[in-house]
């Protein structure tokens, strides 16, 4: 990746393009390629809206939407994952119910995502009521 120069230093540097020095005797004194001044003033272009492409705000925001994108991807192939794990019997199961039954053999009826109250530190299991949660019986839910 390429090395990251801070705002005033581009600015700097586009100044000194636009005085009139000669891009590679800016780039030599500065320490930078020539091609990073070219590209610099290629995205100045664009931002003042002289020649056509993306902004850098815009630029900024494609970037904050793709994170955001990456996350959501992970996120679902963990649900996967999750649902290969369980047999796909909870998210898709039709009968809607769940159960969540603690260690101790409590058991109560749900439906899923909703909030429930549970002794703290009990271990949580979640089943699907039509079929246990193993697909052993799952006509009801078609688990």
């Amino acid at each position: 990746m390429p090395k990251a120069y801070p705002a005033e230093f581009r600015r700097k540097v586009l100044d000194l393009d636009a005085a009139g020095c000669l891009v590679a005797q800016v780039a030599a004194d500065l320490g930078i390629s020539e091609r990073a001044s070219y590209v610099w003033r290629r995205q100045e272009l664009i931002d003042t809206g002289q020649t056509p492409g993306t902004t850098t705000s815009e630029n900024a925001e494609l970037r904050v939407a793709r994170q955001g994108i990456a996350q959501l991807e992970t996120e679902l192939a963990i649900h996967r994952q999750a649902t290969e794990l369980f047999g796909g019997c909870m998210p898709n199961c039709g009968s809607g119910l769940v159960s969540r039954r603690t260690r101790r053999g409590g058991m109560l009826m749900s439906r899923p995502g909703s909030r429930a109250r549970w002794e703290a530190g009990l271990p949580r299991i979640w089943l699907c009521v039509a079929c246990g949660g193993c697909g052993a019986g799952g006509e009801v839910g078609g688990c």
